[in-house]
């Protein structure tokens, strides 16, 4: 979310593991190469991604649904990738309905990501009451992060959700806050503006 800020996998090849143990401890002195064939697929199947994710991929298209693609880029701190940004929204880029997606490429903990996240929201909230409520409550919302994940903001006229994966895990309806919280990336005034400007080009 900032310089301060440090994403669903399944694995397959655990899935894979588990269906090879069964096979084996059922596995008799008669094989039949029928049966073999049929668990020989159902072990390819099992470890297809594209077969085991389908619901989240459906998922997170329901969540753009009527925004398009715009601008993606990096966000780094000292050389290091701290996560990949996508930016989804209408005809403009900095007016809800929009979604920012954030992928990570480093273990950051929930709590830093919520103070990254208000200390970047500083420049455009007065309250520092109203900045350190929105603060708990981010707290709360934000997972620990490893890299992998991803944790998808989504702005509509009723404020804020988060997603992790397809799994919502937290609102904020306050107002002013979606409004302050996607400024930390859309506007002029953001500590990262080559990442700004990368969201804000049409892919």
């Amino acid at each position: 979310m900032s310089s301060s800020s440090n994403s669903l996998i399944v694995n397959a090849g655990a899935l894979q593991d588990a269906s090879k143990t069964k096979y084996c401890s059922r596995q008799s002195g008669n094989s039949h190469p029928a049966s073999d064939t049929r668990r020989s697929l159902l072990l390819a199947l099992l470890s297809a991604p594209a077969l085991v994710l389908p619901e989240s991929a459906h998922a997170n298209s329901e969540l753009l649904a009527g925004l398009k693609r715009w601008g993606s880029g990096e966000f780094r701190r000292f050389g290091f990738l701290v996560y990949e940004a996508t930016l989804w929204a209408g005809d403009d880029p900095q007016r809800p309905p929009l979604a920012l997606r954030l992928d990570y490429k480093r273990n950051i903990e929930g709590k830093a990501i919520a103070e990254a996240s208000v200390k970047e929201m500083r420049p455009f909230v007065a309250d520092e009451v109203m900045l350190n409520q929105w603060g708990e409550q981010l707290q709360r919302i934000f997972p620990d992060v490893k890299p992998g994940d991803h944790i998808l903001g989504v702005y509509r006229s009723s404020g804020a959700r988060f997603y992790q994966g397809d799994r919502l895990i937290g609102a904020i309806g306050a107002p002013g806050f979606a409004e302050a919280f996607f400024a930390i990336w859309l506007d002029a005034r953001t500590s990262a503006p080559d990442l700004r400007a990368a969201l804000l080009r049409r892919g």
